[in-house]
């Protein structure tokens, strides 16, 4: 995915969790996605990308260490965490933009 990739320039805001398969830390971090998900909708695009399958992407945006989760808005990041999120993180950064 690029920043000139279709799902980055939606209206929406986009929000992608970077993850690696063997990760316990991201396994973790799954029920925290999917409570984001379930309160989001429609209202956001909500992707997971595997570090090791896009590992250009992740060093495009800087992502050395999993979980990283970045929010975006007509293509430019807005928010980023790196390490363990819970939901109302997330959530808090989306509600500004929806």
């Amino acid at each position: 995915m690029r920043t000139d990739d279709p799902n980055m320039k939606e209206n929406l805001p986009v929000v992608l969790e970077f993850y690696a398969p063997w990760s316990e830390a991201c396994k973790r971090q799954l029920p925290v996605m999917q409570e984001v998900r379930d309160i989001t909708g429609d209202r956001a695009r909500i992707l997971r990308v595997d570090i090791d399958q896009y590992a250009e992407l992740a060093r495009q945006y800087g992502v050395y260490t999993v979980p990283a989760v970045l929010i975006f808005m007509d293509g430019r990041v807005i928010w980023r965490k790196n390490g363990p999120f819970s939901a109302s993180e997330i959530l808090e950064h989306l509600t500004l933009l929806v």
